[in-house]
């Protein structure tokens, strides 16, 4: 049994006004014992969590709803249409742009598989690249996707300065493969060089002074990409064009950055050469 201490006050007897200040009475205090059953002492404690424990369930639902209501970083959206049955295909689905969405279908039925959408911006272009689906975007932006399921963006890459050439002239041309891991994205004012699989900057490449790339005019010829670079004055059509692959530009007697390729090495003792395009004369 649990005992309890509560003190009662007995009530003063009536003073008159005319004696209450020259005579305090003082109060006398009774203890008495009250006796509560062991089961209800033991249900307080419980009864004190009660109103804590709804307040979290009450606010469940809130905190679900605000994670869920967060913007994704660079308006990201991706929309599996496939009801999430993960269904193994041999080959990876083809690409395509679609308004303001970058899709990936089924090539024998058309349905479309997933889709990625940015808030705001529309893609001017896609490019399979290794496992990914490479796509350019209006604000200069370049994004790698998941392309057999649409599961992740992989990176965001930024082109400073591009967003305005970009609305004028769109963007044929810009994505470039170099090679199987390589993705080259080339602008007038820069060639850059990206490793697919994490998008890490590799090479960059600057237009000569007075020249500018013409990402449209480009072929590729083997391993090379042959890209125009239209000069205001030049003195040699030879000097208007330019040969890169994943390493860098190819000139006679080059030493590489070195940009990925397992197990090589270059060195200044052991230059990689190569003559693709003939010396200006």
């Amino acid at each position: 049994m649990v005992v309890l201490s509560t003190e009662v006050t007995e009530a003063l007897p009536t003073v008159p006004a005319a004696t209450k200040s020259a005579a305090t009475k003082s109060a006398a205090v009774e203890t008495v014992s009250v006796e509560f059953p062991p089961s209800l002492a033991r249900r307080r404690p419980l009864r004190a969590l009660l109103p804590a424990a709804l307040a979290l369930l009450l606010a469940a639902p809130l905190l679900t709803a605000a994670h869920q209501a967060r913007t994704a970083p660079y308006g990201d959206r991706l929309t599996d249409h496939t009801l999430h049955a993960r269904v193994e295909h041999a080959t990876r689905p083809p690409l395509r742009t679609a308004g303001a969405t970058v899709e990936a279908y089924d090539a024998q039925t058309g349905r479309t598989r997933w889709t990625y959408t940015r808030e705001g911006r529309r893609p001017l272009g896609v490019l399979p690249a290794r496992g990914d689906a490479i796509a350019l975007w209006d604000d200069g932006l370049v994004t790698a996707t998941v392309r057999g399921d649409g599961s992740a963006v992989r990176w965001h890459r930024a082109l400073p300065g591009a967003a305005p050439w970009l609305a004028a002239h769109g963007g044929a041309g810009v994505l470039r493969a170099l090679g199987p891991r390589m993705l080259a994205v080339v602008t007038p004012q820069r060639i850059a060089a990206y490793r697919i699989a994490d998008g890490d900057l590799r090479w960059l490449l600057p237009a000569r002074s007075g020249c500018a790339f013409a990402p449209a005019r480009a072929v590729r010829a083997r391993a090379a990409l042959m890209i125009a670079q239209p000069c205001a004055a030049t003195d040699s059509w030879t000097g208007e064009i330019i040969a890169v692959d994943d390493l860098g530009r190819i000139t006679p007697d080059r030493t590489p950055l070195g940009n990925g390729r397992r197990g090589e090495r270059h060195s200044l003792e052991h230059a990689h050469t190569g003559k693709v395009v003939a010396r200006p004369r």
